[in-house]
């Protein structure tokens, strides 16, 4: 017998979760319309393939897979629209954009899949082509033509239209474009739908069906059976050709990249945010797209110790929320640390000078090279003097060194006590000369870094 919990909560399946989300889905109006055209395209679907079958034609079959996408860009739809229901949540902070963005990368790459392998299967078939029976396959065509104008034009796909739109040209939109401005040369009043590109999906469908058409005269005509195998190379070129500038820009999104044309706005708002009162430096700075047409970004900025964190904070917002709409500012203070001299005293068997041979005192350097105002480093305009009495040590008491006991250094020091009058003219004998120098120094005692290490034995 199992434990009974009384308050646990009972674990989805993945089933039942997808389940559970679908009918939330179709619980909108809005999607019915979407369920009913997915409906109809699984019908035509299966009458295509069945008429592939039958007049074994390898370029019904290709252009059959733009119908199988347009399924794809229905199913994206209704993920564009649960993205719109939901919320975000603790595990999806930034909501759940990404998915729509995932579902048309998927999209344009299984249908890349299908060019390739339309390719591989033409490829067989120049080794050996087979009969083409031309039945059914002008009414195959014209079926898909009108279904996947019907569906493209009637159902507003906001993803696919976003890439679409954002994408770069595929090589089919750049040669009609061409085309299109010799013919509004002519006649000005097709310049609104042919120019500046048409829609790709839509380009590629009346592609598609112009090359089935010649494929069916031909083989009516001539029985060149072997333009079914061009024409389906054909579809598949384009197909490839229309498909990859949307999965290349998806992609990018996906791998957070920033996008191209936000570049240069991104840098003048970062530059003007750099100039607000307060701001010392602006820096790992990051921005990507988050979903079509929405940039997130986050940025530290650091400002004075004296300015106002929540007024940089909301100029800062307000400057880059005109681009940016998820955007994370970190504030920090200038935050730097002057070095100080302890005024504690010592005690007296710390230092002892016939003990030690070097006395380590603290480093004067850093709080000198200070600023009090920009707290940066300041360059000196002369070097330091030789020995100067205004000193930041100027007001803390002297420490007196007394040591009676002697050594025999031998170098010409006159140890123990001295009085303050003979300190200004105590000298070294510098071992080989006979003159000796003055130092100015107030410790008579100082025993010599190059004299004896030990008693009686000289140092090496």
């Amino acid at each position: 017998k199992g434990t009974i919990h009384l308050f646990r909560k009972s674990q989805r399946s993945l089933v039942g979760k997808l389940t559970h989300e679908f009918r939330l889905v179709a619980a909108d109006r809005r999607s019915w319309k979407i369920l009913l055209f997915g409906a109809i395209n699984l019908i035509c679907i299966g009458f295509l393939l069945m008429w592939c079958s039958s007049t074994n034609s390898i370029a019904l079959t290709a252009y059959t897979y733009l119908t199988i996408f347009d399924l794809f860009s229905l199913v994206t739809c209704l993920i564009s629209y649960w993205v719109m229901m939901k919320k975000p949540s603790p595990v999806y902070s930034f909501g759940f954009e990404r998915f729509e963005v995932l579902a048309v990368f998927a999209s344009t790459v299984l249908a890349q899949l299908g060019a390739l392998f339309i390719l591989k299967e033409s490829a067989e078939r120049f080794l050996e082509q087979p009969e083409i029976h031309t039945g059914r396959l002008l009414v195959g065509t014209f079926v898909a033509l009108f279904f996947n104008l019907f569906t493209m034009l009637s159902i507003r796909n906001k993803p696919f239209a976003y890439v679409s739109e954002a994408a770069s040209t595929s090589w089919l939109q750049e040669h009609v474009a061409d085309l299109s401005r010799s013919i509004c040369g002519i006649i000005p009043g097709l310049s609104s739908i042919f120019l500046p590109r048409m829609n790709p999906f839509v380009l590629i469908d009346i592609a598609g069906a112009l090359a089935l058409c010649i494929t069916y005269m031909l083989i009516e005509i001539n029985n060149y059976f072997a333009v079914d195998t061009a024409s389906a190379i054909a579809i598949a070129l384009m197909t490839f050709g229309t498909m990859y500038p949307m999965s290349v820009y998806s992609g990018k999104v996906l791998l957070q990249t920033t996008p191209p044309h936000v570049i240069g706005q991104l840098d003048k708002l970062l530059r003007e945010v750099s100039t607000l009162d307060g701001v010392l430096e602006v820096r790992n700075e990051h921005f990507w797209t988050l979903g079509f047409g929405t940039l997130a970004g986050s940025v530290h900025v650091r400002i004075r110790r004296d300015a106002n964190e929540q007024m940089v904070l909301a100029h800062v917002t307000n400057r880059l929320y005109t681009l940016v709409s998820t955007l994370t500012v970190q504030i920090f203070k200038d935050d730097w640390i002057r070095p100080t001299l302890s005024s504690v005293p010592i005690a007296n068997n710390i230092l002892n000078l016939s003990d030690h041979h070097i006395i380590p005192m603290p480093s004067l350097k850093a709080a000198d090279n200070l600023n009090p105002v920009t707290s940066t480093p300041a360059k000196p305009s002369s070097p330091p003097p030789e020995f100067s009495f205004n000193t930041p040590g100027k007001n803390v008491s002297p420490v007196i060194l007394l040591n009676t006991q002697t050594r025999p250094y031998g170098l010409g020091f006159n140890h123990g006590s001295a009085p303050y009058s003979s300190v200004l003219n105590q000298g070294f004998g510098i071992p080989g000369m006979g003159a000796t120098q003055g130092f100015r120094t107030g410790f008579a005692n100082v025993p010599s870094r190059y004299g004896t290490n030990t008693r009686g034995q000289p140092r090496p």
